[in-house]
């Protein structure tokens, strides 16, 4: 836990700094290990090399002279019977080459059942004793020297020849040193150079920081973020963020302008209601104006609660949604019921020859639908309204079109704004919020919508929706009332 806080408590330039000590310190360490273990074999090599070529040069003059001793007969049977050789002789052969001088001998051999050894005077007393069958290789008990013993005369004799080896040791007891005084000289080099980089390199990161406050603190979330472009990581970061900030703003924006009309809509029905009961209540007044006034309240509320949920709809969290499949022939059918109970005298056709199910929210996507039906009612009295559920690939399509007069091309591009309503559209009891639920749900259910019209060529607004395949929406037997012109699902 401690360890945690600590590295929280650093800045990002020490980590950085830290780390790059740390890669340094280990990267040394690392170099210098395989050095050590490289040179330390390569003199080991060496000097076992030397120690092969010397005791090779001298095992023959050891040789010869222990069959000198034996009477030259060659066979060396009396040879063993005594020493054989004295310490004044190896030492002579031992010196008889310059190169060899450094060299220690003894030579042992076995009289009656006693191993006896004759050595140079200088020989390392730690070495053991004992006739190999073949060569052995091995450092003394101190590791001071490096000792070869070789068998002589079939066996029945021995040559050890020792060098010194305290080379190797001192060799490797310096580089030991030297690596103990080299690695906190890298590491703190390599502190100040990484803190030093570190620094130059999050200079831009400062930099963004400042601009980022800057930005929080006055709230202008356009102003320009230094940096921003396609170079480096920090250069994207930046380009990142003022993008990220000009959403933000255009959402602030579409909220506050949300918020406004929101505002206006909700003011202007609440103060008329507020005047017609004052109004009300104010004179006395027969039955039948009591009872008009009423309906003029109750259409106001009914205005009123319209756009409460739609404004409800509206601001639903996208998690919030119910995901359960819905069966779309069956909402258009619904949609197109409640159109004919509130315009009777409207043509309304329901085309939709096969079942369609898609996953999502039935109370959101059955308003969709409904906002568009009574969209086409509302506005193109008179005309034509046909509602068309078929499927395009992996897609459901709801349409709503009429041949009514249309809408001009100014008009359209900003059809399915909250609060957006046309002149000639604000004499109605609409709030604008029709067709912006219908695009919001369209927009949580991975679909969209896409309006079509031209002046004079009717209006066409089509819903469309990724379909559900892992089920199919129930064939439910239509009814005298609804099924018309064509056969069934042809409303």
């Amino acid at each position: 836990m401690r360890g945690r806080l600590l590295r929280r408590g650093l800045t990002l330039r020490a980590r950085l700094a830290l780390w790059a000590a740390l890669a340094t310190g280990l990267a040394v360490l690392l170099v210098a290990a395989g050095l050590f273990f490289a040179v330390g074999r390569f003199l080991l090599a060496a000097q076992q090399d030397r120690l092969q070529s010397a005791a090779t040069a001298v095992q023959s003059q050891v040789e010869d002279a222990l069959r000198g001793r034996s009477g030259g007969n060659g066979s060396g049977e009396r040879a063993l019977d005594e020493p054989g050789l004295d310490a004044e002789a190896l030492e002579r052969i031992a010196d008889a080459a310059p190169e060899n001088r450094e060299l220690e001998l003894r030579v042992l051999t076995v009289v009656g059942q006693q191993l006896i050894g004759v050595a140079t005077p200088r020989f390392p007393q730690d070495v053991g004793a004992a006739l190999p069958r073949s060569d052995q290789l091995a450092f003394s008990a101190d590791r001071q020297y490096l000792v070869l013993a070789r068998p002589l005369l079939r066996g029945q004799a021995a040559l050890q020849v020792v060098i010194d080896a305290r080379a190797l040791t001192d060799a490797q007891r310096a580089f030991t040193q030297a690596l103990a005084r080299l690695v906190p000289l890298a590491l703190a080099l390599a502190l100040v150079l990484g803190w030093a980089v570190a620094g130059r390199l999050l200079r831009p990161v400062q930099t963004l920081e400042g601009a980022a406050q800057a930005i929080g603190t006055g709230g202008d979330l356009r102003r320009p973020v230094p940096g921003a472009g396609e170079g480096d990581e920090i250069a994207r970061l930046a380009l990142t963020l003022q993008q990220s900030f000009g959403r933000l703003a255009d959402a602030r924006e579409r909220e506050q302008a949300f918020l406004r009309a929101a505002a206006h809509d909700l003011r202007s029905p609440l103060a008329a209601l507020q005047a017609r009961v004052e109004g009300t209540l104010a004179h006395p007044r027969d039955a039948e104006r009591y009872r008009a006034e009423l309906r003029e309240v109750s259409r106001d509320i009914t205005r009123l609660s319209t756009l409460a949920q739609h404004l409800l709809l509206l601001a639903r969290d996208p998690s919030a949604l119910s995901r359960a499949p819905v069966p779309l022939r069956e909402l258009a059918a619904e949609a197109v019921d409640r159109a004919r109970e509130l315009s009777p005298e409207a043509d309304i056709d329901l085309i939709a020859p096969a079942p369609l199910m898609v996953q999502g929210d039935r109370v959101l996507l059955g308003q969709a639908i409904w906002n568009l039906t009574v969209n086409a009612v509302s506005h193109a009295p008179g005309a034509t309204v046909t509602v068309t559920v078929r499927s395009l690939g992996a897609d459901a399509e709801i349409t709503v079109e009429d041949d009514g007069p249309g809408v001009p091309p100014t008009v359209l591009a900003r059809l399915g704004e909250a609060f957006y309503r046309p002149d000639e559209s604000r004499k109605g009891d609409g709030h604008g919020l029709g067709l912006a639920l219908v695009r919001r749900a369209a927009e949580l259910h991975g679909g969209s919508l896409v309006l079509k019209s031209a002046p004079g060529e009717g209006l066409s607004a089509s819903l469309r929706l990724p379909c559900y395949p892992a089920a199919h929406e129930p064939h439910p037997s239509p009814d005298s009332s609804t099924v018309e012109r064509g056969g069934p699902w042809r409303r």
